[in-house]
């Protein structure tokens, strides 16, 4: 998410699938619950808007932010606190005007410099966000990021408390997604209140969305989201209460499923081959894709690129798939299968032009060649790393998969510890570049191949193993600023076929999510990822 921004790993659509009941409209004589009872997989890291970078953390933000626009359970843009989104003739001014209704869940009005301090916020080298890739075409976001430029002299002021202005460096084609994406308001007066503390437990913040977040303290497994009363459309949210637990186990939560305490279930792949045929079985689809980071520094083995190639092409990505989900989808790519410019599929397009995957192909000869090059070029008679995941039952399902895979291609010359964690501890690992191998995963921001492939450039906070490429950084830089759609497609081609080539990641598998969901659950929102609650309602 994330999220989220960008979100890692864990169960995670693109920004437009969707998760709608099958269920039929209840009739209008139909009585409704309250109350929800919903899982994840996984603990909070953040509630700070401007440091979310995890998919639990990401879906807490969906629920309790609104940014200026949103997205519909449909993944089509909708106004949120901004009324009106409009682009100069050449496309480098946007305006939006604020709805005055908007509030805090505190009373404060939600105003334009709400949004020019979060932006600034999160440009600040001194905030450590994760998020500064996403709006590098803001004028002066990357000087501000860098720290040689103020804050304030962002590309980004308020007219007036309802009147926010955004000045690019040149026009996105994307750029009101994005709006709709991961760009939350801050309430200034409240952030400066909890300084350090401020998004590190529910009671630390203020919130602006459908919910407010209770019960969170930091690290603890429960938490409750609910209904805010100072929220703008509080008419149409129908939910008073969203009890939320982490559950790593599945065959635990869908005990609690069975036993009626919880509503949702996540499911392995056991699970569902059984449940596939029965009510309440629901698949969503998710536009994200499963990977291997590697770290080009902490380990200097994995610099070596026939080395990550071998890997890559030592694994069979269709047994994988099918080992940890029939929901799942084999990942030739590193963009997800939703991703589109303008109106054509970036990966249906990449497959039509036969673009070069050569290195993302299972092929165990091949692999071993690759792998004896490497060895030759490091002067080792074996190579020997860390593969680090999260503790979920998942992710040591696939990390054993992948373990037992490489270790049978290449016998004793390699040897892969499998390393299961605390998502928060691995995903700090993984931001402060300590590890070797990490099983992770990425969910679009927004539903643009540049949402996936721009964080693999040079010095982005989502390149984690430091890689760099000046040829992928010149065709991502170009695909940035051309308005033609053919173009852009070229453009975004090759960077892709450049990331196959150089494996300075291995994509493994696209994530979609089989769950049990009651079936007198309407509307059920699933957008970047995330579980969305706003239009949610339950019968009796």
């Amino acid at each position: 998410m994330k999220k989220w921004v960008k979100l890692f790993g864990g169960m995670a659509t693109t920004a437009v699938a969707v998760g709608m009941s099958a269920c039929s409209n209840s009739s209008t004589q139909a009585k409704y619950d309250k109350t929800l009872s919903w899982m994840t997989t996984s603990e909070i890291q953040t509630l700070d808007q401007n440091k979310m970078v995890d998919t639990t953390s990401g879906e807490q933000g969906v629920n309790v932010f609104e940014g200026l626009n949103r997205l519909d359970d449909q993944g089509n843009i909708r106004p949120a606190v901004a009324k009106k989104s409009i682009p100069s003739k050449d496309g480098k001014t946007w305006t939006f005007t604020l709805r005055k209704n908007a509030k805090w869940s505190n009373g404060d009005p939600v105003t334009a410099d709400d949004f020019v301090y979060s932006l600034q916020r999160t440009l600040d080298p001194k905030t450590h966000s994760q998020q500064q890739n996403i709006y590098q075409a803001v004028k002066n976001a990357n000087e501000v990021a860098a720290g040689k430029a103020s804050p304030a002299k962002l590309g980004v002021e308020a007219k007036d408390k309802h009147t926010l202005v955004v000045h690019l460096k040149n026009p996105v084609p994307y750029f009101k997604t994005m709006t709709a994406s991961n760009w939350n308001p801050v309430n200034e007066r409240v952030a400066k209140k909890y300084g350090k503390k401020y998004g590190t437990a529910s009671k630390y913040m203020v919130y602006n969305g459908p919910y407010i977040h209770t019960g969170w303290t930091g690290s603890n497994l429960s938490w409750k989201l609910k209904k805010n009363n100072y929220y703008w459309d509080k008419k149409n949210v129908k939910l008073n209460t969203v009890n939320y637990s982490v559950q790593k186990t599945p065959s635990t939560d869908y005990n609690l499923y069975q036993s009626k305490k919880l509503d949702g279930a996540y499911l392995d792949a056991s699970a569902s081959k059984q449940l596939k045929h029965q009510a309440g079985y629901r698949v969503f689809s998710a536009d994200q894709t499963e990977y291997l980071t590697y770290s080009l520094t902490n380990n200097k083995d994995l610099a070596n690129v026939n080395l990550r190639r071998a890997i890559s092409m030592a694994l069979n990505r269709k047994a994988l798939a099918k080992t940890v989900g029939p929901a799942n989808t084999v990942a030739t790519t590193f963009t997800g299968p939703e991703e589109t410019v303008g109106s054509t599929n970036f990966n249906k397009y990449f497959a039509k032009t036969n673009a070069t995957s050569k290195y993302t192909n299972f092929n165990k000869k091949e692999a071993q060649v690759l792998f004896n090059q490497a060895l030759k070029e490091l002067k080792k008679p074996k190579v020997e790393f860390t593969l680090g995941g999260d503790d979920d039952d998942v992710s040591k399902k696939v990390m054993e998969y992948l373990q037992s895979q490489l270790e049978s291609t290449f016998g004793k010359q390699m040897v892969v510890n499998v390393r299961s964690m605390p998502k928060t501890t691995r995903v700090s690992n993984m931001l402060n570049g300590k590890y070797d191998v990490d099983l992770t995963g990425l969910i679009t921001d927004y539903t643009d191949p540049n949402s996936m492939l721009g964080s693999m450039t040079t010095g982005e906070n989502y390149n984690f193993g430091k890689w760099s490429n000046k040829k992928f950084d010149r065709y991502i830089n170009a695909s940035n600023k051309e308005m033609n759609t053919q173009k852009r497609l070229e453009d975004l081609t090759k960077a892709e076929e450049v990331l196959d080539s150089q494996q300075p990641l291995t994509p493994l598998y696209h994530e979609g999510q089989a769950w049990m969901v009651r079936p007198n659950i309407h509307k059920l929102g699933f957008t970047s990822g995330s579980f969305n609650f706003r239009n949610t309602y339950v019968t009796q």
